[in-house]
Order: structure tokens, then C-alpha cells, then sequence
């Protein structure tokens, strides 16, 4: 049994969706982000950097307990533990690890400074908006011409796409219009109908479907300087 510390954001849905696709059974365990269970002490000895998604594998290597942060290195973790969503091969793997690097350097950070400057931030930014606005839309054309030329961004299906999926959830968020942009619709609706990614999604969907309206308390914990992020 795996224990995934799981919040409603793209990057807990990784995990969710993942263990899903591989068969892997698991226990959701709820780090309430708006409240700031991520900084309690338990928490921070599963994940120092007081973020989720985290995991604990039960029967990790060896037959031993192993704890897991960031969400590439989960995915890459349960890729291996599998073997499936990883090819072995080389090339085929090293295709797959470029595509999920770009997921990690380029759709996550440039997406979530989009959603928090257009949605969350106090005051309306005009370049900061604009800035991440237009290379959501870049990123949305390196995708679109990718998946031109094969099914999925590593060409199979894989964590790449795993990675990349929840994140584009949220494309109305991004002012993107997927009509606009065939091969990533169809992607997108691929990927959206396999039942192992409804079944992820489908983890605190009611939670997940509730609008990202912050109190004050909540805007501290998450994007402030609050007395959590002291500790």
C-alpha cells in the first residue's frame, strides 16, 4: 500500500491518475494546503520543502518503507517500481524523461503563474499577466506541433503525459481555446476518457470542483509571508 499526501492541484492529480494506471493500490491522506497542514512537523519529515504531493511506500526496495517528494521523481519512482509508462530502452526512455522535464520546467511553473496573476493575486498586474499569458500560449504552440508529428509527447503514452494531462485541465483558466489547437484537443480528449484518469481525478472531486475562493488566512498560508513559512 502506498500513502499519497494529496492535495486538489495539478500535481497531486499525478499521483492520483498514476497509481491508477498502474494498478498500484493507495491511501489518500489530505494535506489541507489552505490551512497550512503542509507545514506541520509531521508533514515536513515526509516532504521538507512542504509540498505536496509526497508518498510513502510501504514496500519500497528491499521490502523497506521509502519516502518520496516532488512529483517527477513519484512518477519516475512508480514508473520503475512497475515497469510500465517507462520504456527501458534508451532513446525511448530518455525521450520520455526530456518530455516530462518539460513538463516540469515549462507547463507547471509558467501555467500556475498564469492561473495565480490572472485569478489569485490581489491586484491586477498588467505585465506579469501579460508576461505569463503569453508564454502559457507558447508552450500550448510547442505542444501543438509536438503532438503533430506523434500520438502522445513521447511518442507512446507515458508519464510525460501523465505529468503534463492535469495541467491542462484548467485550459479555460488559461484563456486557451483547444479548437484553436487540433492535435492537443485530441490529446486532451484521449487522455481525458481513459478510465484510470477518471478514476484519479475522481479523488475529492467535490473538493477539487469548489471555486479557488481564498480568505484571508488561506491567501497568507499560501502565497504569503506567514508565520508557517518561517518555521
Amino acid at each position: 500500500m502506498i500513502d499519497v499526501y494529496f492535495w486538489t492541484t495539478p500535481n497531486g492529480y499525478k499521483v492520483t491518475i498514476m497509481c491508477e494506471e498502474v494498478g498500484l493500490p493507495y491511501n489518500v491522506i489530505p494535506i489541507n494546503i489552505r490551512s497550512g497542514e503542509q507545514f506541520k512537523p509531521e508533514f515536513l519529515k515526509i516532504c521538507p520543502n512542504n509540498k505536496i504531493p509526497a508518498i510513502v511506500d510501504h514496500d519500497g526496495p528491499g521490502g523497506k518503507p521509502i519516502t518520496m517528494f516532488e512529483s517527477g521523481a513519484i512518477l519516475m519512482y512508480l514508473a520503475e517500481k512497475t515497469g510500465k509508462l517507462m520504456p527501458q530502452e534508451i532513446r525511448k526512455r530518455y525521450e520520455v524523461i526530456q518530455w516530462l522535464m518539460f513538463q516540469k520546467a515549462s507547463v507547471g511553473p509558467m501555467f500556475g503563474q498564469n492561473n495565480h496573476f490572472r485569478r489569485q493575486a490581489p491586484e491586477q498586474i498588467k505585465y506579469a499577466v501579460d508576461r505569463y499569458s503569453n508564454e502559457t500560449k507558447r508552450i500550448y504552440n510547442v505542444m501543438e506541433k509536438r503532438l503533430a508529428e506523434v500520438e502522445y509527447l513521447a511518442g507512446d503514452y507515458s508519464i510525460a503525459d501523465v505529468a503534463t494531462f492535469p495541467w491542462t485541465v484548467r485550459h479555460d483558466w488559461h484563456e486557451i481555446n483547444l479548437d484553436e489547437l487540433p492535435n492537443v484537443k485530441r490529446w486532451f480528449k484521449a487522455i481525458e476518457a481513459r478510465p484510470a484518469v477518471i478514476k484519479g481525478r475522481a479523488v475529492m472531486a467535490e473538493q477539487s470542483n469548489q471555486p479557488p475562493v481564498y480568505d484571508e488566512k488561506a491567501r497568507e498560508t499560501l502565497f504569503g509571508n506567514s508565520q508557517y513559512q518561517k518555521r
